[in-house]
């Protein structure tokens, strides 16, 4: 079991610290998921992944999440996901809480001061904190990012 400051202490380092921007090249055009499209201007312009997917750089932080629990959110066993501390945590957001010294992520569900921590597959059960439980609600997600298996 650890402590709230050891969690913290072991977290990873926000994306602001990182020293080098991430950018890459996007086309000038859309993609067609459906009938292809005729051939388009194949002009491409950089853009930094920073500014497209981080709105608070020093309080955003990305983790790789184990397990299935999130399934049905679209949160799959091994995703990264992007963690915004500096947002308010409400009803319905995806968070990462710390429960008994365990991360874990899961919806927020939160009716006056009742809050239980939902998972997104029904093979697993919710979080209902119990008296006395230690339960900290560490910060929202914002993105998931997958790979694409083959």
């Amino acid at each position: 079991m650890y402590s709230i400051q050891e969690i913290q202490a072991n977290a990873p380092s926000p994306l602001a610290s990182s020293p080098n921007a991430a950018t890459v090249a996007v086309a000038a055009f859309s993609v067609q998921a459906g009938f292809p499209s005729p051939a388009e201007d194949h002009s491409a312009k950089r853009i930094d992944l920073n500014e497209v997917l981080i709105k608070h750089p020093l309080a955003t932080y990305l983790m790789r999440v184990s397990g299935a629990s999130m399934r049905e959110a679209g949160i799959d066993d091994g995703d990264v996901v992007l963690v915004d501390r500096a947002i308010k945590p409400s009803h319905g957001h995806v968070v990462v809480a710390v429960v008994d010294g365990d991360f874990t992520v899961k919806r927020l569900w939160k009716r006056g001061s009742n809050i239980k921590l939902k998972a997104e597959n029904p093979t697993y059960p919710d979080i209902v904190p119990k008296d006395g439980q230690t339960v900290e609600i560490w910060g929202v997600v914002t993105k998931s990012i997958k790979s694409m298996r083959a």
